[in-house]
């Protein structure tokens, strides 16, 4: 079996349960879900839907950084949502951060996230 490396950096939120920011095994990285919590602060960025997914996409960045990876390099995103009618504003906020080829996607609804968050994301990563 491939050795596992813990991904680990200041630069996301530190993790607030039994996970790893990231584990790679060969060259796959395993993201855990990212939720808008502020990095310095361990608090969410704001009530702001928009906001709130601008910050996941930047804590998910700094996670592919730190395992030597860029979001490009994302081939798998799911993404949970506690309220489907906001997917239009992820599609708009998510072409910031990715251009084509788009990874392979899944939008989940779901009733609550961590913390009270309006969405949550993970993601694979081949690097």
């Amino acid at each position: 079996m491939a050795e596992k490396i813990i991904i680990a950096t200041d630069k996301a939120p530190t993790a607030i349960g039994t996970y790893s920011q990231a584990v790679k095994v060969g060259s796959t990285v395993y993201l855990s879900g990212q939720i808008p919590l502020v990095p310095s602060t361990m608090e969410m960025v704001s009530d702001d839907f928009s906001e709130q997914v601008v910050q996941v996409f930047e804590n998910l960045t700094a996670v592919c950084d730190a395992a030597g990876g860029t979001m490009a390099d994302i081939v798998k995103l799911n993404i949970f949502l506690t309220d489907l009618s906001h997917f239009a504003t992820v599609n708009e906020i998510m072409a910031r951060y990715f251009t084509q080829p788009y990874p392979a996607r899944a939008a989940i609804g779901v009733k609550q996230l961590p913390k009270g968050s309006l969405v949550e994301m993970d993601g694979i990563m081949e690097i």
